[in-house]
């Protein structure tokens, strides 16, 4: 089993993916300077890849691939471009929209680290006779094979690394993980990558204009339907398609007349089935209970009862104090103080608190939360 970077011997054959960003091509660099054969890999994701990124919108540009192809150069490795827009568009960009006409709330990133990254990739890469991949993900895994958050909370990428296995993490390296995003880009620069100031990308890589609403009603068409009072139940104004909306939203809602107390009103439930949207006041948003389900753990044997633990809700939540119990692929989590807005698709993210930095015990998709 490989553990990471830190404390692994040299000449170890790695396969370095290298989206065209700072960070990945850091950790490619960071391999290199370890020791270990080092191949890039850039994953082309797109049928119709743009020429050029918007900002820090959209990746898997031709632009992030010359870029990524650059810093290979620099780094004097060989690089390689493999074609994944088929994998990828079924397993991320279908089960997004198929989780939205659901009525739930996905999270592509934790989709694509489970198919793509740590899945297709990593297979292919064992099978080529690579011994791990390497990313730029900021998160730690150490000699001990525990995946804990990154030094750099305000960038901790863990989150979206909880839906990975023990096999898939011992096979990988995360080399940025004790490092802050400043001294990465510092770093950059001093080892001459051109990508050093470049901006990260952010929203949902696949939809460059960040207009969800209009990605979604272009796959799934407009289905009009009733926004309603929970209280009341009755019908406060419509809607084009109950897929643009998500628990805990506020904006957007054009109901027409206020709340008789003029506080705000929320989006506390969806309902495909009716095609419903079911509103009211921000208290009703709280929660005491999360249930998940595809539960994955990681740190040892899952636990036979109930443990006191911490657990994030949504990618870039606050920890919330929680007693976290399995039963068989199921999970639930009692919240020691209600949290709002917990939407189904999301995943539910079990820490450990830790003097070394907290260790992901383990996640499971939220099915319900009530």
């Amino acid at each position: 089993m490989h553990r990471g970077v830190t404390g692994r011997l040299s000449g170890v054959r790695v396969l370095a993916a290298m989206s065209g960003g700072v960070d990945s091509a850091v950790a490619a660099a960071r391999a290199v300077a370890a020791g270990h054969d080092v191949t890039g890999v850039h994953l082309a994701l797109s049928k119709n890849a743009a020429t050029h990124r918007t900002g820090a919108r959209g990746c898997c540009t031709k632009e992030d691939a010359h870029d990524a192809r650059r810093a290979a150069d620099v780094l004097g490795i060989p690089f390689y471009v493999w074609d994944m827009a088929e994998r990828f568009h079924e397993d991320v960009i279908e089960d997004f929209v198929a989780e939205y006409a659901a009525g739930r709330t996905p999270n592509p990133c934790l989709r694509c680290n489970e198919k793509i990254k740590f899945a297709a990739v990593l297979d292919r890469a064992l099978a080529l006779g690579f011994d791990a991949v390497v990313t730029g993900h900021h998160a730690r895994l150490g000699a001990d094979g525990l995946l804990r958050r990154s030094v750099d909370l305000a960038k901790d990428q863990s989150y979206v690394l909880a839906v990975l296995n023990r096999e898939q993490l011992g096979h990988s390296m995360f080399p940025l993980g004790d490092s802050t995003k400043e001294q990465v880009r510092a770093e950059a620069h001093a080892r001459g990558l051109a990508v050093a100031d470049k901006p990260d990308s952010h929203d949902i890589c696949f939809i460059a204009d960040g207009d969800t609403q209009g990605f979604l009603r272009k796959h799934l068409g407009s289905e009009p339907g009733d926004i309603v009072d929970a209280g009341t139940g009755e019908v406060l104004g419509r809607h084009d398609g109950a897929f643009a909306y998500t628990v805990g939203q506020r904006k957007g809602l054009a109901l027409g007349r206020p709340a008789p107390d003029g506080r705000p009103r929320y989006v506390l439930s969806i309902t495909p089935v009716t095609n419903t949207v079911t509103v009211g006041p921000a208290e009703a948003l709280e929660v005491s209970q999360v249930d998940g389900a595809r539960t994955v753990w990681i740190a040892g044997e899952p636990p036979v009862g109930p443990i006191e633990c911490e657990v994030q809700l949504r990618a870039h939540g606050r920890p919330a104090p929680a007693v976290v119990e399995l039963a068989g692929s199921a999970m639930s989590a009692r919240l020691r103080r209600p949290e709002r807005g917990i939407a189904a698709g999301q995943a539910v993210v079990a820490y450990r608190p830790d003097p070394a930095g907290d260790i992901v015990l383990g996640s499971a998709t939220i099915t319900t939360a009530s």
